[in-house]
């Protein structure tokens, strides 16, 4: 049995995470980050919950970049071969759920 107090949670550096499950190789990490990431592509599907702060999403379809707002409660899913990058509007929270050692 585990409880995780995701809005208390902070990590060191942008984007430190906790390990929360691995279930047959797929991960479930809660990530503290005041900076945005980089932009990469999973090698497979990636779900992206904002627990707690803003967050903007950049991705890219069909060559175009789009942005959308991520607010508490919101979920971002990165189906394969989708290139994105998160930006966070000050601190954030995330619970990201993807196949184990993705990017």
């Amino acid at each position: 049995m585990q409880v995780v107090r995701g809005k208390a949670f902070t990590a060191p550096k942008a984007w430190g995470a906790i390990d929360v499950a691995n279930m047959d190789g797929i991960t479930t990490r809660l990530h503290w980050t005041d900076q945005p990431y980089i932009w990469h592509v999973n090698e497979g599907e990636e779900v992206f919950a904002v627990l707690d702060g803003i967050v903007d999403m950049h991705y890219r379809e069909d060559g175009a970049e789009k942005i959308v707002t991520l607010e508490t409660g919101d979920i971002f899913f990165a189906g394969i071969g989708c290139e994105h990058v998160a930006h966070p509007r000050g601190e954030a929270r995330i619970l990201v759920v993807e196949q184990e050692g993705s990017v």
